[in-house]
């Protein structure tokens, strides 16, 4: 199976609709409820979520999954029966294949109860109606408009005994979000209390960038100062990213609950610490990205548009007007 080790849990939601061509005269028993096997749309809607529930066992790609809902509609029409299946759950990929099973398998389910008075029945379609919660779903784009900064806080990488592993991922990471390479600044700095809170300052204050992620610091060392710098710098947390992050990496790793990394604005600034370690770095990296960016929307009034560029479009407005 694909590893899903990496992502994180949403609510996935998926719908199918499975459509079975049939007589009009069975439709009219249907709706009489004179078929001789009992109600085939109970019997359907039952086949149903027990497919849904076992999917993983027919498909060999599917993992097993603690679906929380299932729903399954019916359309009788003139001559055909349209089956809609809904399916939730709270987990790490999608149920989009078990939306599909467990239509396929109501519309199979009629089929059987109802065959032997109409040799003429198809199944005309299976289809994905919707899915939602997806990573997709949280991609932003607003990544593009975004001025950001890589701070690497380590004493033996500024050293040059130490290469840096960290913050060339972090720079991927922006990359691959959309962030323009030319907008984002790379520094290693070494563990100093004030170089922190002036390099921090600086970016924040005279630099303007929107998101300043650093890597190291972050520990139980004497030398990892990163926590007390953020509490002269940020002048609002954000606990919520920070919770975030040590629960995704509590789940992988006991160490996690060690790191002491906060998040929190300064100005429009977003100051994010991650731990100094490559793992630790590329496990908060799952936990926040995409949907962090959407933050910045918030910051800019909605629209995702910085500051400036909200006074460039008002200016040529009135300039046209």
């Amino acid at each position: 199976m694909r590893d899903i080790s990496d992502k994180t849990k949403n609510q996935r939601i998926a719908s199918a609709k499975a459509t079975l061509n049939i007589s009009p005269q069975l439709i009219a028993v249907i709706r009489e409820g004179t078929a001789p096997k009992g109600d085939p749309l109970i019997v359907a809607k039952i086949a149903a979520i027990q497919a849904a529930k076992n999917a993983s066992q027919i498909i060999p790609y599917c993992h097993p999954l603690p679906i929380d809902y299932v729903g399954v509609d019916f359309e009788l029409r003139e001559d055909a029966i349209d089956i809609v299946v809904t399916i939730k759950v709270i987990h790490k990929t999608g149920v989009e294949m078990e939306a599909l099973t467990a239509a396929s398998v109501a519309a199979l389910t009629i089929y059987d109860m109802l065959k032997m008075f109409d040799e003429d029945m198809e199944i005309t379609g299976v289809q994905l109606l919707e899915k939602k919660g997806g990573k997709s779903d949280f991609k932003q784009t607003i990544g593009k408009r975004l001025n950001a900064a890589v701070v690497v806080i380590s004493d033996s990488v500024s050293a040059g005994t130490k290469s840096d592993l960290s913050g060339q991922l972090i720079l991927e990471q922006l990359k691959s979000a959309g962030v323009p390479p030319e907008r984002i600044q790379y520094q290693i700095i070494s563990d100093d209390l004030d170089g922190i809170v002036k390099t921090l300052k600086h970016l924040s204050d005279k630099e303007g960038v929107d998101l300043i992620i650093s890597t190291g610091g972050t520990g139980l060392s004497p030398r990892d100062n990163t926590p007390e710098a953020m509490k002269t710098v940020i002048e609002k947390e954000v606990p919520g990213m920070a919770e975030v992050m040590r629960h995704y990496g509590q789940e992988r790793t006991p160490y996690a609950m060690l790191s002491r990394g906060q998040v929190g604005l300064r100005g429009k600034s977003l100051i994010i610490n991650l731990p100094g370690s490559k793992n630790g770095v590329k496990e908060s990296l799952n936990a926040l990205f995409p949907a962090m960016l959407h933050g910045f929307k918030i910051l800019r009034g909605g629209d995702g548009q910085h500051a400036s560029e909200q006074k460039t479009l008002q200016t040529t407005d009135s300039v046209s007007s």
